[in-house]
């Protein structure tokens, strides 16, 4: 950790050496242009205004704003087990790991070892951008794009101020801040910033399941992050970046506490001249613990049941794409990338009088290698077309189990998993044509798409309440395969509309799976009567298939932006699952944000819907649907300083975020106010 705060602070002086430079190279901090191709697919961007103005200053939250997007859990990353911050698109979900790749300037932000996202980590007023390609498979972008993509760009130097602060007081004693600096000099920019956040947290179980052993959930988080982008030669640019993070939460019981550490390094050479390329090179460093409960019928008594002390786990990997210059009518995407993952959970479990009797150790490697190249042609005005390809070689490796007894001192049982490997080729293609005056695009695409399991999900046991998750080492990678079609019009400059229909086919799904009979015995011995017993399989199939709506329109000071999603998705299975829907799958969701912008007041109040889904596999307990309302007012007093307020789930609405045990149900974060302050930015021209 030592090694990356050296890092992260000379990241920040970076700008400083950028003085020497020659002053007249200008650099942009971005990565190569979006290509043509893109028009085929379906896009949403969430632009900085939309990034500073959600009422929680949560990501997950304004990624909320494209419908469709879920994570495995609807409570947020202060409230929710970190596990289960997964996220997914068009109802590929299933478990808690990312079926959609997120990438922070082109890398990949998902952890090593589990393939969840730490949300937290990130303070969208460092960002510029966010594009979400719903579908579209892996193409130039990797393996783990089954749902599609998010990528997550920094703020660039001429969207920064010299210094911005920020700060909240919120309900349940919460406290909010963020705080940063940032220079543009010698042709280069460079930015360092700060955010804290904790609060005492509310009790998750509803009121009417709740007994003596429920208590508050409190957090406490911190980020610190520096980037620093300079000319280097001609028209290339090198992109430095650092991220620490701490996260620290618990479950609302006791013995459930929760901690993230992460710290993560990367450098992109990125050149714009006739021959673009982009050169990458990263390295993430992940630590988490936490402790599990069971907890009794009259939830009167906690008694301890895990104690995962540590999961260590190492992400590497690289990127290079080169585009040679092909002429007016024709883009070239050529490249490789590759990402190596090491981890494992250190553990202890089967406690007895309050002490443990066994520990566990469990983990591995996994490595990936392609290459891929992708073309994107306009032969005519207002026909785009575009194609690729990619080939991936993967490994999983040195996958091991050992558990020992604390009574016997040797070990128990220890078992290696023999290596697997195997070749993968996936591939898109999608065609744009905008007849007539270009008022309309029509647009329609076919892709191919895989995901190779995690550790975690290989090697992972894990506990939420008292229902307990059982991995397996011998999971097959998930496929995808799916097409879709849409329409984008813009009648008038400030109006867009967007429909798009799509169907997947996600085949060995990794799923959840209940285990009843004498099977539930061996896999989960010892599991309290009202508990379930999972493990992790391939499903034969998810088909998914559905509609996107999504609109924006801007009428002088008024401002709207609307998405909805419709999304039957089904499990095909050899099992009496067959024909269900996948666990925390809604079928409809829905988001739309009014705002008023003037030079005295900033207001906007955004309105949510997710639909009914179910907790589990089985399809038998129903999370309810919800409406929620979330409303900021920015009012400037000077032209640097203003008073904020937000609301975050103003009518306070029972948002149901699960469902254990004997129907005990958990709920997502209630009516949180905040009153606060900003600095140096007050956002939208307010």
């Amino acid at each position: 950790m030592r090694r990356f705060a050296l890092l992260l602070a000379a990241t920040g002086a970076m700008p400083a050496f950028a003085q020497s430079l020659p002053p007249e190279i200008i650099v942009t901090g971005a990565s190569l242009p979006q290509p043509a191709g893109d028009a085929a697919y379906d896009v949403a961007t969430i632009d900085r205004d939309r990034l500073q103005g959600v009422a929680s200053g949560r990501l997950e939250d304004v990624l909320r704003d494209v419908a469709g997007f879920a994570q495995f859990r609807r409570s947020d990353s202060r409230s929710a087990q970190p596990t289960s911050q997964g996220a997914t698109l068009r109802g590929l979900g299933g478990n808690a790991s990312s079926r959609a790749l997120v990438t922070l300037d082109g890398v990949p932000f998902t952890d090593p070892f589990g393939g969840w996202l730490s949300f937290d980590a990130i303070d969208p007023e460092r960002l510029g951008l966010v594009r979400v390609t719903r579908g579209g498979g892996t193409g130039a972008f990797g393996p783990g794009a089954l749902a599609g993509t998010i990528e997550l760009s920094s703020a660039g130097p001429n969207q920064l101020p010299p210094v911005w602060a920020d700060a909240a007081y919120g309900s349940r004693n919460s406290v909010d801040a963020h705080a940063g600096v940032s220079s543009t000099m010698g042709g280069g920019y460079g930015f360092l910033s700060a955010s804290y956040a904790r609060g005492d947290g509310f009790v998750p179980i509803i009121k009417q399941d709740r007994g003596p052993v429920d208590e508050p959930a409190p957090y406490r988080q911190f980020s610190l992050s520096g980037r620093a982008v300079f000319p280097v030669w001609g028209s290339s640019e090198l992109q430095a970046s650092g991220l620490l993070f701490t996260d620290h939460r618990t479950r609302g019981t006791p013995f459930q506490p929760n901690d993230t550490k992460g710290a993560d390094a990367s450098l992109r050479l990125v050149g714009h001249g006739p021959w673009g390329y982009e050169a990458l090179a990263y390295i993430q460093m992940r630590g988490f613990s936490a402790g599990f409960a069971s907890i009794d019928a009259a939830r009167d008594t906690a008694t301890q049941t895990l104690d995962q002390y540590s999961v260590p786990s190492t992400g590497l990997g690289g990127r290079i794409e080169v585009r040679p210059p092909t002429g007016e009518h024709i883009q070239l995407r050529i490249g490789a990338d590759t990402r190596y993952v090491t981890g494992e959970t250190d553990e202890l479990y089967q406690y007895v009088a309050g002490a443990p009797s066994n520990h566990r150790e469990a983990g591995g490697h996994e490595l990936t290698v392609g290459g891929f190249a992708e073309a994107s042609a306009e032969p005519i005005d207002g026909l785009t077309l575009t194609a690729g390809g990619r080939i991936d070689r993967w490994r999983i490796m040195d996958g091991f189990l050992h558990q020992s007894s604390f009574a016997t001192g040797p070990l128990a049982s220890s078992r290696q998993y023999p290596d697997r490997s195997g070749w993968r080729p996936t591939g898109r293609g999608g065609i744009a044509w905008k007849p007539g005056d270009g008022a309309v695009t029509l647009r329609g695409a076919a892709y191919l798409g895989w995901r190779l399991p995690t550790l975690n999900e290989l090697y992972r046991p894990f506990r939420v309440g008292n229902d307990s998750t059982v991995a397996n080492a011998t999971l097959s990678p998930e496929r995808l395969k799916g097409v879709d079609a849409g329409v984008d019009f813009d009648p008038l400059p400030n109006l867009h509309l967007a429909a798009t229909g799509f169907v997947n086919r996600l085949d060995d799904a990794i799923g959840n799976v209940t285990i009843t009979g004498a099977g539930r015995a061996t896999l989960c011995p010892g599991l309290a009567a009202i508990g379930r017993c999972l493990q992790r399989q391939n499903l034969n199939a998810v088909n998914s298939k559905g509609v996107e709506l999504d609109a924006r329109l801007t009428l002088g000071a008024w401002r709207l932006s609307a998405s909805y999603a419709y999304t039957d998705a089904h499990v095909r299975s050899d099992t009496p699952i067959d024909g269900l829907r996948p666990a925390q799958t809604a079928k409809h969701s829905a988001s739309a944000t009014l705002g008023w912008v003037q030079r005295f007041a900033d207001i906007s109040a955004t309105l949510r819907y997710i639909g009914p889904q179910f907790e589990d596999d089985q399809n038998t307990e129903t999370l309810k649907g919800a409406v929620t309302l979330d409303a900021t007012a920015l009012v400037p007093v000077t032209h640097d300083f203003a008073i904020e307020l937000r609301g975050e789930n103003v009518t306070n609405t029972r948002v149901e975020a699960g469902i254990s045990g004997a129907d005990i149900i958990e709920r997502a974060t209630p009516r949180t106010l905040w009153v606060g302050f900003r600095f140096g930015e007050t956002r939208k021209g307010a």
